[in-house]
């Protein structure tokens, strides 16, 4: 499908724009509901998304398997999908840009959703950037589908039987997106290593959704610009 074709519809992309690219998120989640089995490790396939059901009192790992990929991340209060941590609340919270072990993540709402409880790499992050989208990779130049973290959002949350009610900035696990001294942004590549993860601990029960990032237009998954597998895993 050609850029210029697209509607700007509650929900794209059509079933031929996923067969383009194979991506399989719609029949990809973890079970009917999005509950997970703890403990057990999940792969989260390149380009793809999956949405997760985390009970308060439980743990989320996110790991960077190969070190160099970009995983967005959202959490919804499973309430009421209209609460869910928000990047401007989040800063105001923690003080800081970047948030770090011991900071609670916060809503809309300003509630904590999650705490950050541990993470084994540099404490690189990103706060800033919103999601990937398809007018993103038209502006880069691409002028067929290309998949994105905002469809990879709601075609997780769809093939658990939710629905998004809008797409709020993620929180970029391993992404690096250095602030100059003038001001100016960096796209550059992760600096974790292979199998350095991050860990959060819910503070209600949410949908924890994650997009494995396809960007493969600028280096932010590498220097080769090649979009790789994560995994995930809930305990407790």
């Amino acid at each position: 499908m050609m850029m210029n074709d697209i509607a700007a519809g509650p929900f794209w992309p059509t079933p031929e724009d996923l067969a383009s690219t194979g991506n399989r998120t719609l029949e990809g989640a973890v079970s009917p509901d999005g509950t997970p089995e703890p403990g057990r490790r999940y792969r989260l396939p390149a380009r793809q998304g999956l949405a997760l059901r985390v009970a308060k009192g439980q743990t989320v790992t996110v790991i960077n398997t190969h070190g160099s990929q970009v995983v967005d991340s959202w959490a919804f209060n499973a309430a009421d999908l209209t609460e869910f941590m928000s990047m401007e609340h989040l800063r105001a919270a923690a003080g800081r840009v970047i948030p770090r072990p011991g900071d609670g993540l916060a809503t809309n709402k300003r509630r904590p959703i999650l705490t950050f409880v541990e993470d084994t790499t540099p404490g690189i992050h990103d706060t800033i950037i919103a999601a990937c989208d398809i007018w993103r990779y038209r502006g880069l130049g691409c002028t067929a589908y290309h998949d994105s973290c905002t469809d990879n959002l709601r075609l997780a949350l769809r093939a658990i039987g939710e629905e998004a009610p809008e797409v709020p900035s993620p929180f970029n696990l391993f992404m690096n997106i250095p602030v100059h001294a003038d001001w100016s942004i960096g796209w550059e590549p992760p600096i974790s290593l292979p199998g350095d993860s991050v860990t959060f601990r819910a503070e209600m029960d949410c949908l924890y959704v994650v997009s494995a990032c396809p960007q493969d237009m600028i280096p932010i998954n590498g220097a080769d610009m090649t979009p790789r597998d994560a995994h995930i895993e809930v305990n407790g």
